[in-house]
């Protein structure tokens, strides 16, 4: 048995593996996503990477964004908030 009997070749389209890629980290950040029907104050100030100052200042009383008070603590429903988080920030200068 020859030396060049035993070599392999691979060739990877990089472009499809990055496309590849892509679709399964998509696939799990909307499981993640998922997994939460409404986030809490914490959360909203974590996943905007705002202070609640700040959100108070720019988005939380506007009329568009949902948001519900049960007892004396805040809830927003994901998916209603991110849509509202993503077309906000498109309508900033």
């Amino acid at each position: 048995m020859s030396d060049e009997s035993a070599l392999v070749t691979i060739n990877i389209d990089k472009s499809r593996v990055l496309i590849i890629c892509r679709d399964e980290i998509k696939k799990l950040l909307n499981d993640i996503d998922n997994e939460y029907i409404f986030w809490d104050t914490r959360e909203l100030k974590k996943r905007t990477c705002m202070s609640w100052n700040t959100i108070q200042d720019t988005f939380f009383f506007d009329a568009r964004f949902l948001k519900h008070k049960v007892g004396g603590k805040w809830y927003y429903p994901v998916k209603e908030t991110r849509n509202f988080l993503e077309q906000w920030l498109s309508e900033q200068p």
